[in-house]
């Protein structure tokens, strides 16, 4: 990273970064981690054949930290705490996530991390791991945290687990999805965002109470209050 004398920013270097990375994000969404070199990114971005280098240690590096972006153009850290901010119990802190991941999938103007994020996951590349710990992980445990409160489970029971995947992973598929796809396939399931939102809010509510009664421990199935009530 560029820095002054003293130690500080540069504000042309990081505006510099920042262009490297939205515009690195760009193709590597076309092109995939194999087929994307640094030559291609510096001349379609106009700064130097070093830039890369300079700003990020290498092209590898830089592909990490345009996952990590893509990850967060999915949904930050930040925005799942501002959504259940204020919110009461954990029923309707997954309800307004759920939504709002929902309403991500169908919206049209997606950006480039979810097509960069769609062929990590049909190609994986050596940057999977730093994804995982760095981006992935801190939105797990705050999900997991969530998901045991609801169930009424440590977060480190399996059916806690599961019911993470069961909620988020549809969601992911839903954004990453070519949107050509369910238009063809299935035209009338997408055709209203708002009527599919609180469907699919409906189906995980409805799924997570089966499992909160299948592993609940038995003298608790009959005092805790059912998550039903509430669809």
């Amino acid at each position: 990273m560029a820095r002054t004398a003293r130690g500080t920013s540069r504000p042309d270097g990081e505006a510099t970064r920042a262009h490297l990375l939205d515009t690195a994000g760009q193709v590597f969404a076309e092109r995939g981690f194999a087929g994307t070199t640094s030559k291609e990114i510096c001349a379609r971005a106009g700064t130097p054949l070093a830039s890369v280098n300079y700003h990020f240690g290498s092209r590898d590096a830089l592909y990490e930290a345009v996952l990590i972006e893509a990850h967060r153009q999915l949904i930050g850290l930040d925005d799942l705490v501002a959504l259940t901010q204020g919110l009461g119990g954990p029923e309707q802190k997954l309800r307004a996530i759920v939504a709002h991941l929902v309403s991500l999938a169908t919206n049209r103007a997606t950006p480039w991390g979810f097509r960069v994020l769609l062929r990590e996951v049909l190609s994986p590349s050596p940057a999977i791991p730093a994804l995982i710990e760095k981006a992935v992980r801190p939105k797990a445990r705050l999900m997991l945290g969530l998901m045991a409160e609801l169930l009424g489970l440590p977060p480190e029971h399996p059916a806690v687990q599961r019911g993470v995947m069961f909620t988020v992973l549809p969601c992911i598929a839903m954004m990453v999805a070519p949107k050509e796809m369910p238009a063809r396939l299935l035209p009338g399931a997408a055709k209203d965002g708002d009527a599919l939102g609180a469907d699919f809010v409906r189906f995980v509510m409805a799924g997570l109470e089966a499992l909160a009664q299948a592993h609940r421990p038995p003298a608790r199935r009959r005092t805790q209050p059912s998550t039903r009530s509430a669809l």
